[in-house]
């Protein structure tokens, strides 16, 4: 392997691994039960697995080969990362009411992240991870905002 291709990796493993830990620190600073360690070793993890197949030099050799194992990574992957997200999801049936829904989807896009990371998809990466970030930042607030119009509008209107 030649110092280019190690360097090439390397930037694959060490993007999605950053990509993994930003998303990370939101969930940390929000007292949720995934956090830097936990999604920087999934974004990790998940690159490792694509770039491992993905550098293989016999699948590199034969494009329809390497077509599908492409395909076979992004569908295991993604799959099977619903249920590790399905872990932190906790239903209270009392309350009528679902946690941590949003943690368990951002364990699912960091592994989306660490796919295009792995096969190096620099644009979709950068955009997804700002979309990501925005969606974390504000969307709580976006929320609460509807939630408290909306109530207020309920108690606004005339009985039926």
């Amino acid at each position: 392997m030649s110092d280019g291709t190690l360097l090439d990796i390397f930037l694959r493993l060490g993007a999605a691994t950053l990509a993994g830990m930003i998303l990370g620190l939101n969930r940390d600073l929000h007292g949720k039960p995934t956090g830097i360690r936990t999604l920087g070793l999934v974004a990790l993890g998940v690159a490792v697995a694509t770039v491992g197949v993905l550098q293989t030099p016999q699948a590199i050799a034969h494009e329809d080969a390497y077509s599908r194992l492409l395909q076979g990574i992004i569908q295991g992957v993604l799959t099977g990362i619903g249920f590790l997200g399905g872990g932190v999801i906790l239903r209270n049936p009392r309350a009528h009411a679902v946690h941590n829904l949003t943690t368990a989807a951002t364990v699912w896009v960091t592994s989306a992240l660490a796919i295009a990371c792995a096969v190096a998809n620099w644009y979709v990466i950068g955009m997804g991870l700002l979309f990501a970030i925005v969606l974390l930042a504000i969307g709580d607030h976006v929320d609460k905002w509807i939630t408290r119009n909306y109530a207020q509008n309920e108690t606004d209107r005339p009985p039926t």
